[in-house]
């Protein structure tokens, strides 16, 4: 089988911001490879983008934005936990933009202490030149927007709202874009045929891979959640996936290629397992590569599970998508240290 590049599908009628500024690196990993069994196991480097520290957000934001501008917006207001990957990058992409970004940051993750409080993604926000409202629920975070809007409109600002971790259908189409990204990077290799493994959280990345190695063929997905249950994550995947579809007059995916799991899940968003540390640790060690205990490292605590439950072929290309979150490692200092002596 090869790369049907033919049925994929085109971007023309969507405005991007022109925030991405190419590939980014797909490296090998030998080490972690071996150490997991995984002889041909490849890491697609989306944590290494200049722009704000990096990550997957980046590329949904290319489309949100790239619309804010077509639109004559000034004003872009967004959301997401106190030490949301998503929220920084928004700032980050505004600064770059001119826009005038407004953080909507809610208290939903069960920690406190200066280290979550005032280190990791937030200073980050504020450097980037965001205005930050931190809500203790969700009708603060809901009562802040109104007024928001409210102050927008007698201010004669036009705003664009990005929804949580800019995942909605248009988000979608960033990781649909970036399926053929590592599909070209792929052939360039001599490779034909691959699986992924990434997380689902807010959804859109997920939907877009999921959506975009339909189209290509010769891919398949495992997904590891890693903010909601099982159930939650394949509605979400479903709707998200069928509204992309719609966007790029397309047929919505069967996902018959696309498996979902979330044993290494944990307590919940944003609470790190002992799983999560185990392979923050060996990903560091092995190849100096670092993950954060929210998301990439609960990504990949499930492939040091299914690596070791056989789940992987020694013939399988196996391609671990990295989407960042570098910055809210620090977020959980006391632990992160801790865990970085064993």
């Amino acid at each position: 089988m090869t790369f049907d590049f033919a049925r994929f599908p085109a971007f023309d009628a969507f405005p991007r911001a022109g925030l991405h500024h190419g590939p980014t690196p797909l490296v090998p990993a030998p080490r972690l490879g071996e150490a997991l069994g995984i002889p041909r196991l490849l890491l697609k480097r989306d944590d290494v983008h200049p722009l704000g520290v990096g990550g997957n957000k980046l590329r949904k934001l290319d489309f949100h934005l790239g619309a804010a501008l077509a639109d004559g917006v000034d004003t872009v207001i967004t959301f997401g936990a106190l030490q949301t990957n998503h929220g920084r990058q928004t700032a980050a992409a505004c600064a770059r933009l001119g826009l005038r970004c407004e953080l909507v940051l809610i208290a939903e993750v069960p920690r406190s202490g200066d280290a979550y409080e005032r280190s990791g993604n937030v200073p980050l926000d504020l450097l980037f030149g965001a205005r930050v409202h931190i809500c203790a629920s969700d009708a603060e975070a809901a009562a802040t927007y109104e007024r928001l809007l409210a102050e927008a409109a007698d201010e004669g600002r036009s705003v664009r709202t990005v929804p949580v971790g800019g995942s909605d259908p248009l988000g979608v189409l960033g990781y649909v874009d970036a399926t053929r990204e590592l599909a070209v990077q792929l052939v360039e290799l001599g490779l034909d045929q691959a699986r992924i493994v990434g997380p689902h959280a807010s959804g859109a990345t997920a939907a877009g891979l999921a959506l975009g190695t339909e189209s290509l063929g010769s891919l398949d997905l495992d997904i590891a959640c890693v903010s909601h249950p099982l159930n939650e994550a394949v509605d979400n995947l479903s709707q998200l996936t069928a509204g992309a579809a719609e966007l790029l007059g397309i047929e919505p995916p069967k996902l018959e290629h696309v498996w979902l799991n979330d044993t290494t899940i944990g307590e919940g968003y944003g609470i790190p397992a002992s799983g999560t540390w185990e392979a923050i640790r060996l990903f560091g060690r092995t190849e100096g590569v670092v993950l954060d205990p929210v998301y990439t490292g609960k990504a990949a605590a499930a492939l040091v599970e299914w690596a070791a439950a056989g789940r992987y072929s020694p013939e399988e290309t196996v391609v671990f998508l990295h989407t960042g979150g570098l910055p809210g490692l620090f977020g959980y200092a006391p632990e992160f240290m801790a865990e970085a002596r064993k």
